[in-house]
């Protein structure tokens, strides 16, 4: 087997093209057009049918643009998400052994052609049509085929491209790529529906609340209404607009917004954010169970010591490990067995390998039978605490009680020696293990070695003394590490730490760890990680060790800041708005408002709403929850001080002013309150401990100069002078800025 030549795939590549399948993406106008087809887009239409129902062209308009504003802004916003799911595509290319130029080599699967050589491995998908010319495979077809149960391939037999390798190894030759593939022609990509995140239930949860209210208060109004015969066809309306005034218009895009900047940001970073949502729940993330190896250590082992057993030599021993390892594995142990092997005499080269079976995480042995010309031996390379005879225990106990690897070479059920494995720790673990620590996430290492391997590694990079086996889980909660794990445990230790209300993280890299990063939280595939671990994550790592978990976190807690601050923010704005103007019409008789200035209100409450995915802020040193009690409970506390002072200044005003003037009042003070709520609860100190973002500062700037210039020039309302606009501005500033002071205790008290 030697392969094409590299000059001969190139000039297969340019005649059939890469091994791809070209994407069909809707048109850019279908995909702006869907964003007026949704459950909020919905009521603000049926809003603009009633107002031009009842000839409010004015309201129907303003209203219009409202609706178009949302929905550009979340498409434009979607096109920048969409460019982080560009970056990441292409930096989670699937790469494929493949024989070029007498040399294996590891390229992109895009860059396959007809008639290529192979290797294929537990773990990976089959990246085109092939037909295998040596092994053996067990691989899933059920995205192909929808059967569950794997099937058995043989030498000589063809598989297509997307079947999963689920054990085995074997060689094969490509036969069709690309669409010419029978995944090309037939396959169909499942979607699987995702669960809302916990921050969409909490959403639901607030809307519940203030929904709830308004519903309270508008059957108030029209009970009122009925009583004092006010006009009910100017009321609906009204009623209306309070309705959507609970509801958060602004959050599908400004989710999108603040998520898709965290995810570009992370990308530049290194890692690579598959799932938005992810993000909210890197942010509540309270434990993350990693694995040891290729993640705390740098998986390139190294044999640091060969024990013998008589009558066998040094050389001999790594002679038969050699015959139990495979090269075109890429398997890091075993280039690291040949890698020695290679520099020392051998002194039988008669022995010739009939068959090789690899690794099975499960025996935790690989075998190889050879043969001499006259007689076939077995050899096992595997776990000393597998294969290893009792009276040699102690020994393997002192080659791995610095936490190295020891393996077992087994001839004919006979050990011939034990080779001592190390696998050097990252130099950056410790710290970014200690980083963890501080931004009070827990730390569990999972590994498949022994209890002293487990307990030495993890005593070194400061996770713990306290160390399980897997025969150990009721006792999780008291444990740093778990030893001897194998793949299919991780997915009953996740759940079970999820019955304890943690937010779990799992890092992974194999294909059996595919079930637990779709299960975890936070599913983290770690640089190494086959392509199977990759497609079921939801952050990928693009550089090896556990640094970019730490940029993660912080990221993902700095949008939490940010979308808290939308939550509290929109929670005293709806109670502010539903109660002044409904206890004021109860007061007043009349309408302290008109609904095109209700519908004004909420456009230019969204453009600093906006500015809220932008805003600086710093991260918490500690996993963020989202209490919805404690957010309602903050919420009404701080809108029933914002009424008193408004029913306060409209009192004042109502003996001075006409009843068009008095609107306009209500309208400038819900808006400059409104302005200046996201700055009293973005900050949890006192408010000038931060600068906010320049867009924040920008779009409150021209906020106030819009609504300040519909004001006095009587745009949309009555004209009031300009002189009591700026006393309005300045009293409201005054009395926020004393309502800082109540809020830093607050907060300070409440966390």
């Amino acid at each position: 087997m030697v392969g094409l030549s590299t000059q001969e795939a190139l000039l297969l590549l340019k005649k059939y093209g890469p091994n791809a399948i070209v994407e069909e993406k809707p048109h850019a106008w279908m995909i702006f057009l869907k964003k007026f087809w949704e459950p909020i887009p919905w009521m603000l239409e049926g809003i603009i049918a009633l107002e031009l129902v009842l000839k409010h062209q004015e309201a129907a308009g303003v209203i219009f643009l409202l609706l178009l504003f949302n929905a550009s802004l979340s498409f434009f916003q979607e096109k920048k998400a969409s460019a982080a799911m560009q970056l990441l595509k292409k930096k989670l290319n699937v790469t494929v052994r493949v024989m070029r130029d007498g040399k294996w080599k590891l390229i992109p699967a895009e860059e396959l052609v007809l008639g290529d050589y192979i290797r294929l491995r537990m773990g990976d998908f089959l990246p085109a049509d092939a037909i295998l010319s040596e092994g053996t495979l067990s691989i899933d077809q059920s995205l192909l085929t929808g059967e569950s149960l794997p099937i058995e391939a043989l030498a000589g037999q063809l598989v297509f491209a997307g079947a999963l390798v689920i054990r085995g190894e074997a060689f094969a030759q490509v036969t069709a790529t690309g669409s010419r593939s029978q995944f090309g022609k037939t396959a169909e990509i499942v979607r699987i529906a995702k669960a809302p995140s916990h921050l969409q239930k909490t959403i639901f949860q607030i809307i519940q609340y203030l929904v709830a209210f308004d519903l309270i208060l508008i059957i108030s109004v029209f009970l009122y209404s009925l009583y004092f015969h006010l006009s009910i066809v100017d009321l609906i309306p009204f009623s209306l607009l309070l309705f959507v005034a609970s509801v958060p218009v602004a959050l599908p895009p400004m989710f999108t917004l603040a998520s898709a900047l965290g995810s570009l940001d992370l990308a530049q970073s290194g890692v690579l954010v598959t799932h938005l949502s992810a993000i909210e729940e890197t942010a509540a993330m309270s434990i993350l169970c990693i694995d040891k190896t290729g993640t705390i250590t740098k998986n390139s082992p190294e044999i640091t010591e060969v024990w013998p057993i008589s009558p066998f030599s040094k050389e001999e021993v790594l002679f038969f490990a050699s015959l139990a390892s495979e090269e075109s594995t890429l398997d890091p142990i075993d280039l690291a067995i040949v890698r020695a092997s290679q520099k020392v005499k051998q002194n039988d080269l008669s022995l010739r390998r009939k068959e090789f079976i690899p690794f099975d995480p499960e025996k935790k042995y690989s075998e190889a039978l050879i043969s001499d010309g006259i007689q076939t031996m077995r050899i096992r390379k595997g776990s000393a605490s597998v294969l290893v005879k009792e009276k040699f225990a102690e020994k393997v106990h002192q080659l791995g009680a610095d936490g190295s690897r020891v393996l077992c070479i087994e001839i004919e059920g006979k050990p011939a020696g034990f080779l001592k494995i190390q696998d050097p720790i990252r130099e950056d673990s410790q710290h970014t293990i200690q980083e963890i620590q501080k931004l009070g996430i827990r730390v569990l290492m999972l590994t498949g070695d022994t209890f002293v391997t487990a307990q030495a590694i993890a005593e070194q990079v400061g996770i713990g003394k306290r160390v399980i086996t897997r025969d150990q889980l009721e006792n999780i909660l008291q444990a740093d590490s778990i030893a001897g794990v194998f793949p299919e445990d991780k997915y009953r230790i996740i759940d079970l730490l999820q019955k304890e209300s943690f937010v779990v993280g799992m890092t992974g890299d194999g294909v059996n760890d595919a079930p637990a990063l779709k299960k975890a939280e936070v599913g983290i595939a770690v640089a190494n990680a086959v392509d199977t671990a990759k497609s079921s994550a939801s952050l990928v790592l693009t550089t090896p060790g556990l640094s970019r978990i730490v940029d993660a976190v912080k990221t993902s807690r700095k949008i939490y800041q940010r979308m808290l601050t939308y939550t509290i923010n929109k929670i005293i704005k709806t109670l502010e708005i539903s109660i002044l103007l409904g206890v004021g019409l109860m007061f007043a008789k009349e309408f302290i408002i008109t609904p095109s200035l209700i519908v004004l209100l909420l456009f230019t409450n969204d453009l600093i709403t906006m500015s809220i995915a932008t805003d600086r802020v710093s991260f918490s040193r500690k996993p963020d929850r989202w209490k919805v009690k404690k957010l309602m409970g903050t919420g009404i506390f701080f809108a029933s001080l914002i009424l008193l002072f408004s029913f306060s200044l409209l009192l004042y005003c109502s003996k001075r002013f006409s009843l068009p003037e008095i609107q306009t009042l209500v309208f400038l003070t819900l808006c400059f309150t409104g302005q200046a709520t996201v700055y009293l609860v973005r900050e949890r100190r006192h408010f000038w401990h931060s600068r906010p973002s320049t867009w924040m500062l920008a779009g409150s700037f021209f906020d106030i100069v819009l609504i300040c210039l519909f004001a006095s020039f009587g745009i949309f309302m009555s004209p009031l002078s300009f002189s009591f606009i700026l006393l309005l501005f300045l009293s409201i500033s005054v009395f926020f800025f004393l309502l800082d002071f109540v809020k830093a205790k607050l907060f300070n008290r409440f966390s």
